[in-house]
């Protein structure tokens, strides 16, 4: 048979309820997929696939007002592991960073005593990965060292500043949101503080009606929309304009360069910076919910909004394309008007009341397919994204919203129809992109339309809000040891009781038991208890009193006194005796009654001149023992006399025997040995009465007078020979009944409300519940062991207390919050893998660092020895037994989706890569992934078609989220589409002037010509622009204008006109030299941008190449970026070459091998060296990882480099077998 096992071990916990408003933005989703959010001074840390509770961390002495998660955008290895860093701030100023695995702190942060207003880690982590800036208000930004804790430097602005953004695509520019407007900072660097004030502008929404509007003819909505202009004017705004005060929110966009989004109560604004204008308004109907915050998402152009009503949407941005208008109308001449988001899915709302409303939102960064909802009463809700096929004939033609597709590849290459994939996975894999204006969809490749919707995937529930009256049940004995669980009743003040499992702690049942509030809990059994209620009393101070018994496993509530309870005195207490046979229920201006539990009945009301009671305790000593042997000599008795044959039976004999057989065989039924059991209670005047209870008799047995050192008792505590009471004015009299002695302990703490002696044979400590606190007291030795006081120690306010093993204490707080303590008391953070979870969570973050990396190698070289698996224990990894087992419990945790991939042989290396980097959250991996799997895949395929026959290109362009690392066709549609964009929404002089440079740059000069005629005569530039006019139609290519025009250029560069000089040189087609000035003044990304719309691949190519240098050089440090334009560019050997020497072992054997399966690095003498090289330096690593068999592999694959180590390794494999 097997060995029985139950887990009754319980761990400290905190059990978290509603929130604070302070804690409205703290939360934060992470890369490592955990979500973490405020709770008063706690931070709640839960997992996002099964929404359990991972961790409580409790240092904060005040409210969280922010938590952020550490980003993972660099390489790991062993020495920068997978590690959960979060990072907490306070009302006090405080920052905190944890490590939150093991729940300790790492270093503490402390400038002001003020709010911290926003506080994010440094996303380029090239050159440390440990720096945190912080808004210390009010107008102070501090960049600190999140590891040591030390101050880099500190610089304080003109206004009060709210938050800030980073602009994704450039790690130099910061935004502030301050009270007065926004601040522009380009030059935001680690090394120090931003010099200058920034460039401030202000946002103001003039009246008139724009100077440019071809919208005559729109729908009146359209029209008004695009009457509201919002300009960005560096001149402070008047009165009359709308002010910056009510922008919620301001955040770049992602998934396009250069834009930023400004979010109000009713509409979304969608700023273009390079010509600081708006370019998009969502607005909402009169009638509609207004936005509380907004997510902008990176791998589509999408909006994540959440609204008021706790409603969260999803608008993606709609395509532009011809394929869609339908042949019989006319085609619009100028399509793009207007940055368009479609509502594509919604979720459901919440019930909104004065207490319940929505907080905040946060959106898995990794994959953007799913969003978290924070609701004000602790309630957290995950609503994941789910992507349906429609045919067809289905779709509803009349919405007038163009259809989404599902993208041709998956993980980064293009899959057949038939291949194995899962188009949840991630938000770029359930729809492809938008289409660029003007761009045809491949023709003859399947689109499969797709539809969005919300489904809620995870709630975690939080306790209802305080007052709480919390009882364990009945304490673990030998006997029970095969059904206990560990459960916490605890009632609440809206009449419901909440039974919760102290080893996962989850709600284990939630029981609507009452009317109104919940003030007393006693266990009849495990599966049991009893509660009382009282409703508020009438203007004669009668109530109604609910007394429930209620079964567990089934949930059935049974009123105890039957129709009793209405219009009467308040019950004060209830009390159930030590064998759950009787119970005494205490009132307050009516005398007391006596219950027999097991059969519901009363036993005895006692009369009217019985004294008033101020407390009471059941004595732990009977008479069971004395019963069962009597009722054991009577069985064996019996057994005797039926051994006897009959005939020997005399009749007087056999009588008796029936007698006792009758007797014997009714207290089974009933089990009804009454056992006399004893209780004390003492009067107002301090007198201790002792009474004795024997079936339905009650004998009063003694009196003792009462103590002339103790005030008023309120409470009455029996274990074994000790007897403690406790009095109005905080004294402890300890009685010890073997030695007749007693000794008072004044404890200066006022009232004793509560005290209860822990479980436990022999264990004689004993809690204290006073107004301001707690205390444990040791009776035997009457000493304190440990204290607890609100205000001095913590700042919450003990409601009750309980013990819930023989030594952990149960403390419920007006916080909200239970606590299961250790005996000291100290608040303290659990280690996470301590944790007994009910559902396996994947987070390989919570594995020692070689563990983790063991396991991910495990994944990406599938197959080991020709199989697919995902059973760690066929491979030689000769780590101990435990860990083992863990890496063995995280591959079962993962989706049976994910498992299917994994083990798919058509699953190609790149797209495991992909996959794994989406699993393990790690940021700098999937961006290099899908790079390199884009690049490698289409310039493999263009190899193959120009040795075919010459094919068009290839119709799966990089996302624009890439930037400067798409293709420079697809960049240059876009950057085209931008400026049509810009052309139609400019509505001042100088939006007019950016227009005309970006198009005199991007080569379109007869639009460029258009723009410059506009100009008023009035106009001071007038005569420049009419000039520029004539200049731009009269360039010809003939010599002499062409090296005047290029010396001028030269001139005006020298001289400082950069800009002006840059625009003459592409007139004349010199735009390789306007590159090559760019990059000499520093102009980096706009050298990039413009090598990218016009110069022809190689002289492209050298451009960006340059820029490499430039990017990997040490003062610079961006070599992360550099290996991507590395990538875009084609150049794989330097890529394989610059991870080596970057000693990213891993990620180079990885992508050598994807390129020889590719076949697009030539395999040659040096190439070889380089491969080798790789191959063995990524063994040794595997090797210190412990992974033998991996190590093996790769050496074995290393030629001559990898001998010396393919010989050592099986000489310690000899070793191991021998052994």
């Amino acid at each position: 048979m097997l060995p029985f096992t139950v887990n009754f071990k319980v761990s400290a916990r905190t059990l978290t309820g509603a929130l604070n408003a302070h804690n409205k933005s703290a939360v934060d989703w992470g890369w490592q997929g955990l979500i973490a959010y405020g709770c008063h001074s706690l931070v709640v840390v839960i997992d996002s696939n099964t929404a359990q509770t991972l961790q409580v961390l409790e240092k904060h002495k005040a409210d969280i007002v922010k938590v952020k998660w550490a980003r993972e955008n660099y390489h790991h290895n062993i020495g920068s592991p997978y590690s959960l860093r979060l990072a907490s701030a306070d009302v006090n100023g405080k920052i905190i960073v944890w490590d939150v695995a093991a729940g300790v702190v790492q270093c503490e942060i402390q400038e002001h005593t003020k709010p911290i207003q926003d506080v994010q880690w440094l996303w380029n982590q090239d050159a440390s990965r440990d720096l945190l800036l912080a808004i210390h208000p009010p107008n102070y930004i501090v960049l600190w060292n999140a590891d040591t804790g030390t101050k880099l430097w500190k610089k304080s602005y003109a206004d009060n500043i709210l938050s800030f953004s980073f602009d994704p695509f450039d790690p130099s520019h910061l935004t502030l949101l301050t009270s007065e407007g926004i601040v522009f900072i380009s030059d935001f660097c680690p090394s120090k503080p931003p010099s200058g004030p920034g460039k401030k502008v202000y946002i103001s929404s003039p009246h008139s009606s724009p100077a440019h509007n071809k919208l005559a003819t729109a729908t009146g909505a359209k029209k008004a929309l695009n009457k509201v202009k919002i300009l960005i004017t560096q001149e402070k705004p008047s009165a009359e304009f709308i002010t910056l005060n009510d922008c919620l929110q301001l955040a770049y966009l992602p998934s396009k360069r250069n834009h930023m989004l400004l979010l109000y109560p009713r509409e979304i604004l969608i700023l273009d910076l390079e010509v600081n204008q708006t370019v998009g308004v969502i607005a909402i109907e009169r009638t509609g919910v207004p936005f509380l915050q907004v997510i902008p998402c990176f791998q589509r152009d999408g909006l994540f909004c959440l609204h008021e009503n706790g409603c969260i949407t999803l608008r993606v941005r709609r395509s532009y394309n011809s394929v869609f208008s339908t042949s019989n109308e006319e085609p619009d001449p100028d399509p793009v008007q207007e940055l368009t988001y479609d509502l594509r899915s919604q979720c459901d709302a919440i019930r909104v009341t004065k207490t319940v409303r929505p907080f905040s939102m946060v959106c898995c960064p990794v994959n953007e397919n799913a969003a978290a909802l924070i609701v004000s009463d602790g309630r957290v809700m995950i609503w994941e994204l789910k992507s349906a096929v429609c045919n067809r004939n289905s779709r509803n033609s009349s919405s007038g919203v163009s259809p989404l597709y599902s993208p041709v590849s998956f993980c980064g290459v293009p899959v057949g129809v038939l291949q194995n994939k899962l188009p949840d996975l991630s938000l770029d894999n359930m729809i492809g992109q938008s289409a660029i204006a003007g761009e045809e969809h491949p023709k003859g490749s399947i689109l499969q339309e797709v539809h969005l919707k919300f489904l809620l995937t995870g709630l975690l529930s939080g306790l209802p809000s305080p007052q709480f009256a919390v009882r364990m049940c009945p304490p673990l004995t030998t006997k029970n040891i095969k059904m206990y669980q560990p459960l916490l009743a605890v009632g609440t003040s809206n009449g419901s009781v909440l039974v919760y499992h102290l080893t996962s702690g989850l709600l284990h049942k939630e029981l609507s038991v009452h009317s109104c509030e919940v003030k007393g809990i006693e266990w009849t059994s495990l599966m049991g208890f009893l509660s009382f209620a009282t409703s508020t009393p009438n203007n004669m101070g009668l109530v109604r009193n609910e007394l429930q018994l209620v079964d567990l496993p089934t949930g059935r509530s049974i009123a105890f006194r039957g129709e009793r309870g209405n219009d009467e005195s308040p019950i004060e207490m209830i009390k159930v005796s030590h064998l759950k046979q009787y119970l005494a229920v205490v009132f307050k201006d009516k005398p007391l009654e006596l219950w027999d539990v097991r059969t519901c009945t009363l036993l005895r009301e006692m009369s009217k001149n019985f004294p008033a009671i101020t407390a009471l305790e059941w004595s732990p000593s009977h008479n069971l023992k004395s019963l069962r042997k009597k009722q054991l000599a009577t069985r064996e008795a019996m057994a005797r006399q039926t051994v006897v044959s009959d005939t020997e039976l005399s009749i007087a004999e056999s009588s008796v025997i029936s007698l006792l057989q009758e007797a014997e065989s009714k207290s089974e039924l009933s089990q009804n040995i009454s056992a006399r059991e004893h209780f004390v209670f003492t009067d107002n005047a301090g007198q201790v009465y002792h009474l004795t209870v024997e079936g339905n008799s009650v004998k009063d047995s003694a009196r003792i007078p009462p103590d002339g050192s103790m005030g008023s008792i309120t409470c009455i505590a029996w274990k074994g020979d000790t007897l403690v009471l406790g009095d109005m004015d905080g004294n402890l009299n300890f009685w010890d009944l073997k030695g007749r002695v007693s000794r008072g302990i004044p404890t200066h703490r006022s009232w004793v409300r509560k005290i209860r002696f822990a479980p436990g044979k022999g264990n004689q400590k004993l809690i204290a519940m006073y107004n301001d606190g707690a205390e444990v007291w040791d009776t035997k030795e009457v000493q304190l062991v440990s204290s607890l006081r609100s205000g001095r120690n913590v700042t919450f306010r003990i409601l009750d207390v309980d013990w819930c093993t023989s030594d952990k204490v149960i403390l419920a707080s007006d916080d909200g919050c239970i606590r299961v303590l250790e005996m000291s008391m100290k608040s303290s953070c659990f280690r996470m893998d301590e944790q007994e979870l009910t559902e396996p969570v994947w987070c390989p973050y919570l594995l020692v660092p070689r563990a983790s990396l063991a396991l991910k190698a495990f994944l990406l070289h599938q197959p080991w020895n020709g199989r697919y698996s995902l059973d760690i224990s066929h491979v030689d990894y000769p780590e101990n037994k435990e860990i083992k087992t863990l890496l063995q419990e995280q591959l079962n945790s993962l989706s049976n989706d994910i498992k299917k991939l994994l083990l798919d042989p058509e699953f190609t290396l790149l797209q495991r890569c992909l996959l794994v980097s989406r699993l393990y959250g790690d940021e700098s991996e999937l961006h290099f992934w899908t790079v390199a799997a884009h690049y490698l895949h289409s310039l493999s395929q263009e190899k193959s078609a120009k040795e075919d026959a010459p094919r068009e290109k290839l119709n799966n362009p990089l996302d624009i989220c890439y930037d400067i690392l798409c293709e420079n066709a697809y960049f240059q549609k876009f950057q085209l589409e931008r400026v049509n964009l810009q052309e139609v929404k400019r509505s001042t002089y100088d939006h007019t002037r950016k227009c005309t440079d970006q198009l005199l740059l991007l080569g379109q000069t007869d639009r460029a010509v258009q723009l410059l005629l506009e100009t008023s005569a009035d106009n001071q530039h007038y005569y420049c622009d009419s000039l520029k006019a004539c200049l731009v139609t009269t360039v010809t290519s003939s010599g002499p204008s062409q090296s005047t025009i290029k010396l001028v250029a030269t001139n005006m560069i020298a001289n400082g006109k950069l800009a002006e000089g840059v625009q003459l040189l592409c007139l004349i087609d010199k735009a390789a030299d306007a590159c090559r000035y760019l990059q000499t003044y520093g102009e980096w990304n706009r050298a990039a941008w413009l090598a990218k719309v016009r110069l022809n691949s190689e002289e492209c190519a050298d451009v960006l190449k340059r820029w490499v240098d430039h990017l990997c050089s040490p003062q610079v440090n961006q070599k992360s970026k550099a290996l991507l334009v590395l990538l875009s560019l084609g150049c794989f050997s330097s890529v394989a070459e610059t991870l080596h020497s970057m000693r990213y072992f891993d990620r180079a054997a990885l992508f050598v091998e994807a390129c020889l399966k590719y076949g697009t690095i030539e395999v040659n003498g040096d190439t070889e060296k380089l491969i080798f090289a790789i191959y063995a330096d990524y063994a040794r690593s595997l090797k210190n990882l412990g992974f033998k068999q991996g190590a093996v592999l790769f050496a074995s694959k290393a030629g001559a480099a990898g001998k010396d180590l393919l010989n050592e390794l099986e000489c310690a494999k000899e070793e191991t077998t021998e052994e």
